[in-house]
């Protein structure tokens, strides 16, 4: 196990544009945004953004070297600039692992790795546990393992004990009743034909998501807005979706099926501060992964973009890089 400490921390690697992007059909009336970056002719590698509900940035193109990968990036069904935004209809992880085989026929690779990070580290663990023999290597940042005790850390009993007056705060602006099931409760108010409660709930859950991801930060006095944006709205929706449905995976699914897992490079990377998702799920995928490396970094969060986070990020691309060469 390696903890990350150095002195001078490594950055992102200069900004670039896409090669190509492309929009896919998939099916089920959704096409799919996928951007090419890099060399063609380097490791293919894909980005899996979290959520579920967020999207690929510009910034998500640095964390590899241009001269060794082939970056690919794509939005999931509903997010970003996949369309229809914020459809939840015919969107459900299986589907997502399929687009996933889609994409990679479509950029024709025969196999690459993977690099997830929360929601898409779960992606990246259920893709590797279905297709092993497509799978070159593994880095997975902020693991989320969908486990009920995982989404009850976040909905009911875990980070609320960190963050009292947030919570409270959330509570009294969504009017959650007590002794509710969270999911569900918030499910059918960001479905609701009353679009004062969307709002209020969206903009509530923004509030208090962010909060929970900002708390390594100090910057958790998130105020409380009462009108969400659009893509706070889409974001939420999509989450509530994926959580009342247990993210479409049986529980503790990720580490039972681990054994299916390809013995391929593997690294493991996570804030020790991060409130979203504890340390204790590294630590679990580090024992189900022989031979995994993890790198918990002590003065880091859950938020990719945090400085230290960087540097492990873009240290373990390199080492694959090398290691794939």
């Amino acid at each position: 196990m390696a903890s990350s400490s150095k002195a001078e921390l490594r950055g992102l690697y200069p900004a670039l544009s896409p090669n190509s992007t492309s929009e896919l059909e998939v099916g089920e009336g959704h096409i799919v945004y996928v951007e090419q970056c890099g060399n063609p002719d380097g490791i293919p590698i894909v980005f899996l953004h979290g959520g579920p509900g967020a999207g690929c940035n510009a910034g998500h193109r640095q964390f590899f070297d241009p001269q060794r990968f082939h970056i690919i990036l794509f939005d999931q069904r509903g997010c970003g600039r996949s369309k229809p935004f914020g459809e939840v209809g015919h969107n459900t992880t299986p589907l997502l692992l399929a687009d996933l085989e889609v994409i990679r026929t479509h950029c024709g690779v025969q196999q690459w790795a993977l690099f997830g990070g929360s929601w898409g580290a779960t992606l990246a663990l259920a893709y590797a546990e279905r297709y092993p023999g497509r799978v070159l290597g593994l880095i997975l940042r902020g693991s989320f393992l969908a486990r009920q005790s995982d989404v009850d850390w976040f909905y009911r009993d875990g980070a609320n004990r960190f963050l009292p007056k947030q919570w409270q705060d959330f509570v009294d602006a969504v009017e959650l009743p007590p002794d509710v099931e969270v999911s569900e409760f918030l499910h059918r108010r960001v479905f609701g034909d009353n679009q004062e409660t969307v709002n209020r709930v969206a903009a509530a859950w923004e509030a208090w998501s962010g909060a929970v991801v900002m708390f390594s930060l100090d910057a958790s006095s998130s105020a409380m807005a009462t009108r969400a944006s659009k893509s706070a709205i889409a974001k939420a929706r999509i989450e509530m979706h994926y959580a009342l449905n247990h993210y479409f995976i049986s529980d503790n699914q990720l580490l039972e099926e681990s054994a299916r897992l390809p013995n391929v490079p593997t690294t493991i990377v996570h804030g020790a501060r991060d409130l979203t998702c504890p340390a204790q799920s590294a630590w679990l995928l580090h024992q189900a992964i022989p031979g995994s490396i993890l790198d918990i970094v002590r003065t880091a969060g859950h938020l990719s973009n945090e400085r230290p986070l960087i540097d492990a990020l873009v240290r373990a691309t390199d080492a694959l890089a090398t290691t794939l060469a």
